[in-house]
């Protein structure tokens, strides 16, 4: 279990470039709706539960999340942009 603030999530994943949702999703056999679901959207009917847990508070309150597996790739692709960019830099 992982808690961040959910406006630390909501950050991550305004972060993300383009295409990633889709990524995620692929990499995870998931669909699309299920991985934004976990980043605060409210398509149950084509996604799924995600099991993260809302609890009002400072900063957007609080995220608890289950199982933090879609949290971590999409810290892995913004990891891998930072080094892409890092790389441009030193060209």
């Amino acid at each position: 279990m992982k808690t961040i603030t959910f406006n630390e999530l909501r950050k991550i994943k305004d972060s993300l470039p383009d295409g990633s949702m889709h990524r995620i999703a692929d990499e995870l056999g998931m669909d699309v709706d299920t991985v934004r679901n976990f980043f605060g959207g409210h398509n149950f009917k084509d996604g799924q539960s995600v099991g993260i847990h809302l609890e009002a508070g400072p900063d957007g309150g609080l995220v608890t999340i289950d199982d933090p597996t879609v949290l971590e790739k999409a810290l892995k692709i913004l990891d891998e942009q930072q080094a892409n960019e890092n790389a441009d830099a030193k060209s």
